[in-house]
């Protein structure tokens, strides 16, 4: 079932789910919906792009950490998102 909300809503909950799974020391979430209007097979859900850089990264592979966010952000996925774009930071590589 979509979501009813504002986008601005979809955006604090995923920020809210990201911080306290994740913990990140950077978060930048874009609701990029508006671009997607009239994407019929999106049926209400949200497209986003997310740059999320955590210390849980560190050591992960690009799978394990899209699989991290993707675990986190599980429920979401069920009502909200529709496409998620992902950029994953471990600390050390920001340097």
């Amino acid at each position: 079932m979509p979501a009813t909300d504002a986008p601005g809503t979809r955006v604090e909950r995923l920020r809210a789910v990201l911080q306290e799974r994740l913990r990140p020391v950077r978060l930048e979430i874009r609701d990029d919906s508006a671009a997607h209007a009239g994407h019929a097979s999106a049926g209400g859900l949200g497209h986003f792009q997310v740059r999320i850089v955590s210390e849980a990264f560190s050591g992960k592979s690009l799978v394990e950490r899209h699989r991290m966010v993707h675990d986190a952000l599980a429920a979401l996925l069920q009502t909200d998102i529709h496409a998620l774009a992902l950029v994953t930071k471990s600390p050390d590589e920001l340097l």
